[in-house]
């Protein structure tokens, strides 16, 4: 989905930290010196959604070895699949906050000679989002641990162009030598050390000039060299490949050949031109497969072809299941895959085919007649496949569409497609929000129906952008990007549906009534003609949406309920903070308060609004209606606050920036004042959860730097002391977004993620003696 890019990367922006990245160092000591800070030993697992959630560009099958398979993702980083258990294991839950950028994931090679050797080209943006460099991280134990060689160019894994591939590859007959398709013109390069170093290929003569729409902020970069594909039988073992096919994000001139080793290289002669190829894949006969869209996509495209070249005979056959000069393709193409076992069988998928549904075309006589997995039949459309989506039910995104669209949809941005190369049955693709697959893929040759099932449990891509525990209910619901969000009834089982009535693109902020917690509240990104608000009076069984909205509202923003569930103050993107007492039909403007602003409730008195804004904290105290500053000093430029549980007046705000204002404040009256404590360097988020035993202040959990070490870290006392309770192995990247601890179990957090979704901790052993680093705040 387009949204989801703008989403997640304004998501990314807005946790922006610039790093000082050594050259090459073991994982996942990236940047933090040896932890001091106590530290509790805790279990850390996902919140199941079972469907990814998000766009996964890249599936990697190892030629040589079966049932090795990795997946990339474009933010929320690589990961292995397990045979054993059918699910996908994470790679890259070291990845530290400092290093956020790495989780966008641009490539992704396996080694055909040695099988536990494991390539990521990690790096998100190209663009002012970061500052941050690209990075090859290198494994000999299929992604359990990692070394790392820092670029000296940025890598896009959420950039336009990232379904195109794969960027790097490594040579099938010397697998010290791999090459690397970099982007923003910075051309083709190679390692000779399995990764270690890497030195530009000079020789090379192209590096893109493709541009999507020169000046913008996200389209505006070079797409670049965008895949290489070696011919092994022009090599011999220990000896490098002597045919390497490059591909280029140039319509000119889109595909490159040398046959030295990589010392010269040409255009092929007489290739197509006046498109884009974003596959090319060598049959093991010899034939070159190439799918070709207008576009970089994966979000956009509207023409393309495909082509094959003999490579024996240098001739190229146009093969298009529609081709382009048909008006019926409107899509381009994307995703290719030769059955390894029987090469003239072949597959391609429609890139953007988003009415009635995306298309997959097959063909078992090297593209000369094709099938599609469905057609136009009578009045509707007819089907080869039958479509299970029962271990995510959800991804029917709550639509109900008039025919001929149904729900599920097969997926949309389908850029990369593979069949198994040790079984012809099995085949994977990836969409815009999971992993689709079929086990029986040969009954389409045979005019039978094939089943398409999810095949993404375990991958966990989602967005974060804010949690809540209640007291009662369900112990959690989500606000997500891209898929609205969920009440999860349970952490370990899927969720039946996406909260819906209203659904939303994202749901940015919600917030329940402490002292009647069934009372819900949340606001978010919506379609047009759907209000940004939404209501529950059953814990988030079911939700509606109010009859008003205030003018010019085109984003959620922050939404706040007081205690007793009489009122909500609602702070939405486009608008002033306004305030209802009639749950959404009609809303009222506040004064005193900058549009904007972070709004929350004070969890004891009905009346008591805060909200926070430029460094300066408001406070209402008539419902809403009116706000005042608080005359507190001493705040960072922005923050996340929220009010404790049961202590009117009580509240806790985190939030800075690097070589600014950075930390965590705390206040006992009202906002009046903050005390800054001194034993916290840095905090973007504040939760609460279940007091320890023995105490009657609730337990506090923050994404924080404490003692020079980055991590989630809880405190028993009052913030007197604080205990890591991640470890170097579980960082997860990005924490910042969102984190609450659950009121009804000690010791157990929810913590927010910008793309490995809902992780959750609980102790896994006694916590350490606490040793006093500051005064309690009374």
């Amino acid at each position: 989905m387009r949204h989801e890019v703008s989403s997640r990367a304004i998501r990314s922006f807005l946790i922006l930290i610039t790093a000082v990245l050594a050259l090459s160092q073991f994982w996942p000591n990236f940047t933090q010196p040896p932890a001091t800070a106590q530290s509790q030993t805790y279990t850390w697992r996902s919140v199941v959604t079972n469907g990814g959630g998000g766009f996964v560009p890249g599936i990697i099958f190892n030629p040589t070895e079966a049932n090795l398979i990795y997946a990339r993702t474009d933010i929320g980083g690589a990961y292995r699949w397990n045979a054993n258990t059918s699910r996908w294991i994470p790679l890259m839950d070291a990845v530290s906050f400092d290093d956020w950028n790495l989780m966008g994931v641009d490539s992704l090679a396996t080694d055909p000679v040695d099988p536990n050797r494991l390539y990521v080209l990690a790096g998100t943006y190209t663009n002012a989002w970061t500052s941050m460099n690209g990075a090859i991280l290198r494994s000999t134990d299929r992604g359990n641990t990692f070394q790392r060689t820092n670029l000296p160019f940025k890598s896009g894994g959420n950039m336009p162009g990232r379904s195109m591939g794969e960027r790097l590859a490594v040579d099938p007959n010397r697998n010290a030598v791999l090459y690397l398709g970099a982007r923003s013109g910075n051309g083709l390069w190679r390692s000779t050390d399995f990764g270690v170093t890497w030195s530009r290929v000079t020789s090379f003569p192209n590096p893109g000039n493709f541009i999507q729409q020169p000046g913008d902020v996200y389209l505006g970069d070079n797409v670049g060299v965008v895949w290489v594909t070696f011919d092994r039988r022009t090599g011999t073992p220990g000896n490098a490949t002597q045919t390497i096919y490059v591909g280029v994000a140039d319509k000119a001139n889109p595909i490159y050949r040398s046959t030295d080793g990589g010392s010269t290289w040409a255009p092929v002669p007489f290739q197509p031109t006046g498109f884009l190829a974003h596959h090319g894949v060598l049959a093991p006969n010899g034939i070159l497969y190439v799918s070709y869209s207008d576009w970089a996509g994966p979000y956009d495209g509207g023409k393309g072809d495909v082509w094959k070249f003999d490579t024996a005979t240098g001739v190229w056959t146009v093969i298009s299941p529609v081709p382009s000069s048909s008006a019926d393709d409107y899509f381009g193409y994307g995703g290719l895959a030769v059955d390894a076992r029987a090469p003239n069988t072949i597959m391609v998928a429609a890139l953007n085919s988003w009415w009635p549904d995306t298309i997959i075309f097959r063909s078992t006589n090297a593209g000369a007649t094709w099938t599609r997995i469905w057609d136009w039949g009578g009045s509707g459309r007819t089907f080869r496949y039958v479509q299970d989506i029962s271990a995510a039910p959800w991804l029917t995104f709550n639509a109900n569409p008039p025919p001929p669209e149904i729900t599920p949809k097969l997926g949309w941005m389908v850029g990369d497609l593979e069949i198994d190369p040790f079984n012809s049955n099995r085949m994977m693709y990836g969409t815009g929000a999971t992993i689709y697959g079929s086990d029986d893929l040969t009954a389409w040759d045979s005019g039978g129906q094939i089943h398409i099932t999810v095949k993404a449990q375990g991958i966990e891509e989602t967005a974060v952008l804010d949690l809540i525990s209640p007291p009662s209910g369900a112990p959690l619901l989500s606000g997500l990007g891209d898929v609205c969000g969920f009440r999860h009834n349970s952490l370990t089982t899927t969720p039946a549906v996406m909260m819906g009535s209203p659904t939303f693109i994202s749901t940015t902020s919600l917030d329940y009534a402490e002292l009647t917690p069934n009372f819900i509240v949340r606001v978010g990104n919506a379609n047009t003609g759907v209000r940004n608000s939404g209501f529950s009076f059953d814990g988030g069984t079911s939700w509606f949406q109010g009859n008003g909205q205030p003018g010019g509202v085109n984003g959620g923003g922050t939404i706040a309920a007081n205690a007793n569930a009489t009122r909500v103050v609602w702070s939405p993107s486009g608008a002033g903070v306004h305030f209802s007492t009639d749950n959404g039909n009609t809303w009222i403007q506040s004064t005193g308060i900058p549009a904007g602003a972070r709004v929350g409730s004070d969890r004891v008195d009905p009346m008591r609004f805060y909200g926070f804004a430029n460094g300066t904290f408001y406070v209402s105290t008539n419902g809403g209606a009116s706000f005042a500053a608080s005359g507190a000093t001493g705040l960072p430029s922005s923050g996340r606050f929220k009010a404790v549980p049961g202590r009117s007046g009580d509240i806790w705000l985190a939030g800075g920036s690097e070589g600014g204002t950075y930390g965590l404040w705390h206040s006992t009256n009202f906002g009046t004042s903050f005390t800054r404590l001194a034993n916290v360097q840095e905090a973007d988020n504040i939760g609460f959860g279940m007091a320890a035993p023995g105490q009657t202040y609730m337990a506090l959990y923050t994404s924080a730097q404490i003692n020079n070490v980055r991590g989630i870290y809880r405190s028993d006392n009052m913030g007197v002391s604080w205990v890591r309770i991640n470890d170097d192995q579980h960082q997860f990247a990005s924490t910042g977004g969102a984190i609450t601890g659950d009121p009804r179990v000690f010791g157990r957090v929810y913590v927010s993620t910008n793309g490995r979704g809902i992780l959750y901790g609980e102790p896994g052993g006694p916590p350490p003696t606490p040793t006093p680093t500051a005064t309690p705040t009374p």
